[in-house]
């Protein structure tokens, strides 16, 4: 997911939900200290390091309140900034900008750290042959942004939701009765993109035999998944997931695995440091 996913119309869906949250009927603090004619400009920077996400969302956001304000962007989505890199200027009616500017760092803020966390992991991998995708954790509502926020980060997305793969989980199994039975009936309905979630060696060997397309080796430390890859012998792709941390990713990396999925990009990324600075009056 490279371009930016929300069209114009969920852009202006999402200021509408974000605006009503935050401003409702009106900024009191800005309707009662700052005149109405007032103007200022202000920088956006980064204050730590990290992978920026979330620009496009910006101007709309501000330009919701003031149509007629100027921006001038120094960064795109994607970039590495340092602390003291300059994002943004921006630049007309103050009270609109004062009231738009915590909805604007707070997104910009949430993005760029899910985009920052993914680098970091992208890096601990990066010559191992292994690809770094997100999950469906994420927040709901946001999953497309989250989604693109890992994939500035330089990860790979995984499916966008329960519609567009089957990935049969261990509760699936459960009630199906056996991993052959879950996979026989997903093949009774013609897909060729199944995916079993396997928890144990007997497992994986089941899967195999059934004719999964695809395996998601869960919880399973290294050695066990050097087994599991011995066992898949490359009939199908291979993926790890489950406790991967940034400690012990590159081990899980160097077992051979095709994919290794995480969720704590979407799930649990700190926000990064990023204000939005007074400059002056224009």
């Amino acid at each position: 997911m490279a371009d930016f996913p929300l069209t114009q119309a969920e852009i202006n869906s999402f200021i509408d939900t974000a605006f009503e949250e935050d401003i409702a009927s009106g900024d009191v603090t800005a309707e009662l200290v700052i005149p109405e004619t007032a103007t200022l400009s202000a920088t956006m920077n980064a204050r730590e390091e990290m992978i920026i996400a979330g620009l496009p969302l910006v101007e709309p956001i501000f330009k919701r309140l003031d149509p007629a304000c100027k921006i001038t962007f120094f960064a795109k989505d994607g970039d590495k900034l340092f602390a003291g890199d300059t994002i943004l200027k921006v630049s007309g009616t103050a009270r609109a900008l004062l009231s738009a500017e915590r909805t604007a760092l707070n997104i910009v803020q949430h993005l760029s750290g899910i985009a920052t966390l993914t680098r970091r992991y992208v890096d601990k991998i990066s010559d191992t042959g292994a690809t770094l995708l997100d999950t469906r954790k994420t927040i709901p509502g946001l999953r497309l942004l989250g989604k693109y926020a890992t994939a500035m980060g330089g990860a790979q997305n995984h499916r966008m939701g329960l519609f567009d793969a089957v990935m049969i989980k261990d509760n699936h199994i459960a009630v199906a009765g056996s991993v052959e039975t879950a996979v026989a009936r997903a093949k009774l309905a013609g897909r060729n993109d199944i995916q079993v979630e396997c928890d144990t060696l007997e497992q994986v060997q089941e899967a195999i035999k059934a004719g999964a397309n695809s395996l998601l080796l869960d919880n399973m430390p290294p050695a066990m998944l050097r087994r599991a890859r011995a066992i898949v012998d490359n009939k199908v792709q291979c993926e790890a997931s489950g406790g991967v941390n940034l400690d012990t990713i590159r081990a899980i990396a160097e077992t051979g695995v095709d994919y290794i999925s995480v969720g704590r990009l979407t799930q649990s990324a700190p926000a990064v440091d990023i204000g939005l600075d007074y400059s002056g009056n224009k």
